[in-house]
């Protein structure tokens, strides 16, 4: 073993982060183009990887943990598509591995940098012949190698490269999840090392220089903390208030109570909220969850016991879905999402007690699971593999049955699809 004293900050963090974003700005139209991780994988996973560089902007967090578990944050939320759910894995893994740490040395980041592939693993069908499986499992060896002998990060990374150059040989280059793993781990050395193009110059230019078609980050910002809480003697109207928070969220419900308002709001800065909210009078039951993380989502006089939720891609679904019957639409697409955080947002919209998510698309069901996976039991899932499937499926549903009644009945149209 040898003596290295490196320390990794949250500064190389923060450009480890920002490398593996310049890396697939170069590299996901490519990814669009191969097989493997469903329908534009290259467009997804960028799109998840802006929802978690969007978090960098004005950070304040001077610890390696707290940083990680923001971006984590930003791309379990923001992810879309199955290979933006598996790379947002990959980042919730690094952030509990670095948990509590200040900063960390190269063993530790290390370490936490095989959290990361483990978990991007756990969600990926267990399916030998898939190349990502191979190639997650080779990395993680070559990873560990290097860990185990006390290496810088820059090495380690190297490493993981190596092992990952090795298993794309043996698989072949052309499968999509493959391409995204061995990019990521490229942008975070070239990050590292400060070779790549920072997209905070492009923030800072508004991204008017970008690349006409290519999504741009700030539609993708998450906003993952639920906030509640009740403004006692308000002295502010409620259409006062309500315009007010809109600044800080993209979900805003202000309603009159008995002697003040209650306030219910999706928002990336809680402390703005409680601040802004203070001055308009006493604040008692505030309650703050972080939608990012697993959570009890408590019903708040919820106008039905059990609603349907499905994806409309345009105006003539979405008509036709809520003839169907369907309650609570998200926007989305094979080529646009939806996105975990759209799907959890959606569900603490107190409108029923519990939600059966209805997908028609193979291209949503790691998003619909990870949501399930944050709300728990206030959500189940009917996974069907095209649009005719869920109108057999929606036409089953009876308002009148418990919710596993219900979907009991969806399934056995569609099958036991695990």
């Amino acid at each position: 073993m040898t003596g290295n004293k490196e320390v990794i900050t949250a500064g190389d963090f923060k450009r480890m982060v920002s490398g593996a974003y310049s890396e697939f700005l170069l590299e996901y139209e490519n990814i669009n183009q191969m097989e493997g991780a469903g329908r534009l994988p290259g467009t997804h996973v960028l799109r998840t990887m802006g929802a978690a560089v969007m978090t960098l902007r004005d950070v304040k967090d001077d610890g390696i943990g707290g940083l990680s578990r923001r971006v984590a944050a930003g791309a379990l939320f923001g992810a879309r598509g199955s290979a933006g759910v598996v790379l947002a894995q990959m980042f919730r893994g690094i952030g509990k591995g670095l948990s509590g740490k200040y900063h960390a040395t190269s063993s530790e980041f290390g370490k936490a940098f095989q959290y990361g592939i483990l978990y991007a693993q756990r969600v990926i069908p267990e399916q030998s012949e898939q190349p990502i499986i191979a190639l997650a499992k080779a990395v993680a060896k070559g990873a560990y190698h290097a860990v185990r002998a006390n290496k810088p990060i820059s090495e380690i990374l190297e490493a993981a490269i190596a092992a990952g150059e090795k298993a794309l040989v043996e698989v072949g280059s052309e499968d999509a999840g493959a391409c995204i793993m061995f990019s990521f781990l490229k942008g975070c050395l070239k990050g590292l090392d400060g070779n790549f193009v920072s997209p905070a110059v492009s923030l800072s230019l508004g991204l008017e220089a970008q690349q006409f078609g290519m999504p741009d980050p700030r539609n993708d910002v998450v906003r993952p903390y639920c906030v509640r809480f009740t403004i006692v003697n308000a002295k502010a109207d409620i259409a006062a208030i309500e315009q007010q928070f809109k600044e800080y969220s993209n979900f805003v419900l202000v309603q009159p109570q008995e002697r003040g308002v209650t306030v219910h709001l999706h928002t990336d800065h809680p402390g703005k909220v409680i601040d802004q909210a203070i001055g308009w009078g006493p604040l008692k039951g505030i309650h703050v969850t972080n939608m990012s993380e697993s959570h009890v989502l408590d019903a708040h006089e919820a106008l039905m016991p059990v609603a349907l939720m499905a994806v409309a891609e345009n105006k003539v679904q979405a008509r036709e879905l809520q003839d169907m019957g369907i309650h609570v639409l998200v926007s989305g697409s094979k080529d646009a999402g939806p996105s975990v955080a759209e799907l959890v947002s959606a569900a603490h919209s107190d409108l029923a007690d519990t939600y059966i998510m209805v997908a028609w698309s193979r291209d949503f069901w790691l998003a619909f699971r990870q949501a399930k996976r944050l709300l728990g039991g206030r959500v189940e899932l009917v996974l069907c593999t095209d649009k005719q499937q869920q109108a057999d499926a929606v036409r089953l549903f009876d308002p009148q049955k418990p919710v596993a009644d219900n979907v009991r009945a969806m399934m056995r149209v569609v099958g036991e699809n695990k």
